[in-house]
Order: C-alpha cells, then sequence, then structure tokens
C-alpha cells in the first residue's frame, strides 16, 4: 500500500512532468494566454496526479494483474523494470552509430517494409498520426511522419533511435505489444508513465521468415482530439499492413521458391500461411502462421518436409507410390493428355508409361481409371 509521503512525491514529481508536456506541446496544446494557461495547467495537473493515482492503486492491488492485461503490464513496468510513473525525464535513445548497426542487421527487411511504411503514412498521415517501425528490442528504426508535425513528434520521443521498450517507458504500444507479442491498442492514460498519457499507440508485432518476432509496427498520435473508434480503425489498417510486411518478407527471403499459400490460414484478414517450396517440392520454409496450422515448431530453424505429406497429411508407407503418382500426373498434364509426349519427358518408353499408368490408376487424362 503506497503511504502519505510517497504519494506527495508523486505529486510534485507530476508538477515537473507537466512544465515538460507544456513545452513539447502536451495533450492540451502550447499556452495561448496567461490567464488560459494557469487553466490548462491546471487542468493538466489534475489529469496527471488523477492518472499517478490510479497506477499506484492498480499496483497496491493484490489481484489485479490476474484480471487485466493492462494491470499485468502497469505491474511489469514497477516491479520488473523499477519505474515510476511520475518520473518526469525524457526517453531513452540509442547511439547514432548503434542505430546505424541495428538498421544494418535487418537492411532486408527494411527495403522490403518500406513501401508499405510509405503507403500506411498516406493512408492516416492526414489525421495527425506518424508510423514508426522498430526492432523487437523497441528500438525506432524507421519512422513517417508530416513536415509540420516533425518537432512535435521529435520532442515525444517518437523518432528513429529512441527506446519504446517496456523497460524504458513502461505500459506503451510499442514495448506491450512486443512484450506480450501480439497487437494492443495503448490510449493515453492507459501508458504507465503519467507524461505519456497524451498519446495514443496502435501497435502489431511482425515476424520474420523464421517466424521469431522480428518488429513492431506502430502508429501514434499526440492529438487530444484522438479518439478510441478512430484507434480500432487505426488498429485494423496496422494489423493489415503489419502482414503485408511479413508476407512480403518472407517471399523475399526465399525468393526463386514456389510459395505455396496453404489451407488452415487465418483468411484474409489474419497472417498468411505461406510456405516456400524447392524444385524438388520440398517444404523449406513456413511463415509463423503455417508453422501454427501445420502444428510445427512456431519459430526457429525449419525441419524441411515433403510438400505432399505436409499439405496432405500423408507420410509413411507409400511415399515412393505418391511421388510417382505426382510426377506421371505432372507429365501428362503437361502434355496435355498424350501419353508419347509425356513417356519423352518422363524420359521412359510408352509401353512402359503404359504400364505404370495402368499399375497406378491413373487415366490418359491424369484421372483415376475406374477399377468396376
Amino acid at each position: 500500500m503506497r503511504d502519505a509521503a510517497a504519494l506527495a512525491a508523486c505529486r510534485i514529481r507530476a508538477l515537473g512532468l507537466v512544465c515538460g508536456q507544456s513545452a513539447r506541446g502536451g495533450p492540451h496544446g502550447p499556452r495561448r494566454g496567461r490567464a488560459q494557461g494557469v487553466c490548462r495547467r491546471e487542468e493538466t495537473i489534475s489529469y496527471a496526479t488523477q492518472h499517478i493515482d490510479r497506477v499506484l492503486d492498480t499496483l497496491s492491488s493484490g489481484s489485479a494483474a490476474a484480471h487485466s492485461r493492462l494491470a499485468a503490464s502497469w505491474q511489469r513496468s514497477a516491479r520488473a523494470h523499477g519505474l515510476d510513473p511520475a518520473r518526469p525525464e525524457g526517453g531513452q535513445s540509442v547511439e547514432a552509430r548503434e542505430l546505424r548497426h541495428r538498421r544494418e542487421a535487418l537492411g532486408a527487411f527494411l527495403g522490403v517494409a518500406a513501401p508499405r511504411l510509405d503507403s500506411l503514412f498516406g493512408l492516416i498521415g492526414h489525421s495527425g498520426c506518424g508510423v514508426l517501425l522498430t526492432d523487437a528490442e523497441g528500438v525506432v528504426l524507421e519512422q513517417r511522419c508530416s513536415d509540420g508535425d516533425a518537432e512535435v513528434f521529435k520532442r515525444w520521443g517518437l523518432w528513429a533511435g529512441a527506446d519504446w521498450s517496456e523497460a524504458a517507458e513502461g505500459t506503451n504500444g510499442i514495448g506491450t505489444c512486443l512484450a506480450e507479442n501480439r497487437q494492443v491498442t495503448i490510449h493515453r492514460d492507459q501508458h504507465f508513465l503519467a507524461r505519456n498519457i497524451g498519446m495514443s499507440c496502435m501497435d502489431a508485432p511482425i515476424y520474420g521468415p523464421d517466424g521469431a518476432l522480428i518488429a513492431a509496427l506502430d502508429v501514434s498520435s499526440a492529438r487530444a482530439d484522438q479518439t478510441e473508434s478512430f484507434n480500432c480503425l487505426i488498429a485494423a489498417i496496422v494489423a493489415q499492413t503489419a502482414h503485408q510486411i511479413e508476407a512480403a518478407a518472407f517471399r523475399a527471403a526465399f525468393e526463386g521458391r514456389r510459395i505455396v499459400v496453404a489451407d488452415g490460414g487465418t483468411g484474409g484478414n489474419g497472417p498468411a500461411a505461406l510456405l516456400a517450396v524447392d524444385d524438388d517440392d520440398i517444404v523449406v520454409g513456413a511463415t509463423r502462421a503455417a508453422r501454427r496450422s501445420f502444428g510445427l515448431a512456431i519459430s526457429g530453424g525449419f525441419n524441411p518436409l515433403p510438400a505432399n505429406d505436409l499439405l496432405n497429411g500423408d507420410a509413411g508407407a507409400g511415399g515412393f507410390e505418391r511421388a510417382e503418382r505426382a510426377a506421371v500426373t505432372r507429365a501428362l498434364a503437361r502434355a496435355g493428355g498424350n501419353v508419347s509426349k509425356a513417356a519423352r519427358a518422363l524420359g521412359i518408353g510408352r509401353a512402359t508409361l503404359y504400364r505404370r499408368m495402368a499399375r497406378l490408376g491413373i487415366a490418359p487424362d491424369g484421372g483415376r481409371l475406374s477399377r468396376n
């Protein structure tokens, strides 16, 4: 339970963070006149201290984290990361050299993502929102915002190099998305730090070609009139874009392989269940959604599997017969049912092919012969 001294200390720190919010065009905007400024300042102090009280009340509850994901994140912010909701100082950023190294490590991925980030910003940029792409540790690698909003976003720390992990900023869209490995929306006072309660953040995780978490896609806004209903619309667009980036990165990683859209995915609104198949009909890669669909290891190294075994659920005995049937059927299809042409393509005699077709029960059109 918090005591009076701790609460008083939090409120004193809140005064400091209010000054910081006003300087950076916080949730109530810049001061326009002395009287108006005093009112705005008092309103912001009240808003911030109420938030701090609510966070401290939640932290003092022994059961809140078990019933609320938000409360669980607040608990992590305080207990695991040692953060104070009234902390006024600004966020953390990596050095330019480290930022460059992080970008280089994901160079191919960033190249694939860039045009999708541009398209996303084209959809939401007019509303005062910015687009951010981070690595798996929450460091911003790319950002998109309008020229008119650039200084505001920089002051809020919504810029390349900023660290938005939960360890650095407490509950926030990017950090909580990465910590919980799921799509999240953190709206204003759902943030842990009181100095961040002027923002709304909509985020979705992105998984690499090996199924491992590789990035977070974020759309953030510091507009005071940003509504939760509008956040829902943006969140859907963010998730869709994240899935597009994930699929494009997978295709790029397996360039030259045949990409198969597998059954069992989550449909057009979810991540694509994609398989990469080589010239020998061996599956050599799978997206996270495909791995989950087929009961494979969700991430990490991929053990090659025959495509027919995976897609048709066939394995074990009869594998050679299935492979032979597939080869004969493909040859007949390519030859338009011409047995002589199919035999030449397979490098065998016409009579030999007829015997194999009879044994396998295959008609010249590639269908199965009647056994009646």
